[in-house]
């Protein structure tokens, strides 16, 4: 029987594929179980708690009520939780597959290499630690704000958490283009890109500086893992146009990125990995 050649076909077999090995992987020992999920609950819960903290004493953040600050806890989990349940195994950290010579084993393989990382990085049991505390803290958060929400209030939501994560990846996969040039000096680039997001994802940056403001929601897109987003859904930010800022910022980071991916691919056809050289790097 031939083969089926749907590519959407082949992304599901092939997440169930790593789903099933993943689970495998988790559930061989109950005690490496354990261990790995409370320290991933202890670790999604501590990127969150400082700001919940502020706003709990504070009872709220400026503009920010203290459920809305919970609102954009949530979310921001969220986004990092769904990251990293879909795009572990240095493939949200590509530069560190591009410096260590490892892109070769993928491109050898034979599937397209968007489709391998977009699979490849599918742990959706050892992962998806982050992406339960994160949905917990949201619903927590929707219970306690008083807003109408429907139909089409969800599919704004959906919307702006994909395109949240695609600002995110995309930021990643940008600046691990550097990698094809220098694969030692950019090996962890993007794992400090990723880093730096994480870290500012869950901050209010209502009471900066205009000007740090639009680099935060430019060069350096942390505004939009979160802030800007939740601004949209909880109608705080009603200007003209906000409703469709995050997703073409997404689209537009994107491009960028693939401009700028694929320079380094048609650079890295030309030169290749040092991990094979005998003066290489990595051995």
């Amino acid at each position: 029987m031939a083969a089926n050649r749907n590519p959407v076909v082949q992304v599901i077999r092939r997440w169930r594929v790593q789903a099933y090995l993943d689970f495998m992987w988790m559930t061989r020992d109950f005690k490496f179980f354990l261990i790995n999920v409370v320290s991933d609950l202890v670790l999604s819960l501590s990127g969150v708690m400082a700001v919940f903290l502020l706003a709990e004493r504070f009872a709220g953040i400026g503009a920010w009520s203290r459920d809305q600050i919970l609102f954009m806890l949530g979310y921001a989990a969220l986004v990092q939780g769904l990251l990293e349940m879909f795009f572990r195994y240095n493939v949200l950290a590509i530069s560190r597959r591009i410096g260590r010579g490892q892109l070769d084993h993928t491109l050898v393989q034979p599937q397209p290499l968007w489709m391998a990382l977009l699979t490849e990085g599918f742990i959706p049991f050892s992962g998806c630690w982050g992406a339960i505390v994160g949905l917990g803290i949201s619903v927590w958060s929707w219970g306690r704000l008083d807003m109408a929400v429907e139909t089409g209030w969800w599919l704004c939501y959906g919307v702006h958490l994909l395109s949240s994560c695609v600002v995110v990846l995309a930021f990643s996969y940008l600046w691990s283009a550097l990698a094809f040039w220098s694969p030692v000096g950019a090996e962890e680039i993007s794992s400090r890109a990723i880093g730096f997001a994480w870290q500012l994802k869950s901050f209010p940056l209502d009471g900066l500086h205009p000007f740090l403001v639009n680099g935060l929601l430019s060069v350096l897109p942390v505004g939009f893992v979160a802030w800007y987003p939740c601004r949209v859904l909880l109608g705080i930010d009603q200007g003209t146009g906000s409703l469709w800022t995050t997703p073409i910022f997404a689209c537009v980071l994107s491009f960028v990125a693939l401009i700028a991916i694929k320079k380094g691919m048609n650079h890295y056809g030309h030169t290749g990995s040092q991990r094979y050289l005998r003066w290489g790097h990595r051995s």
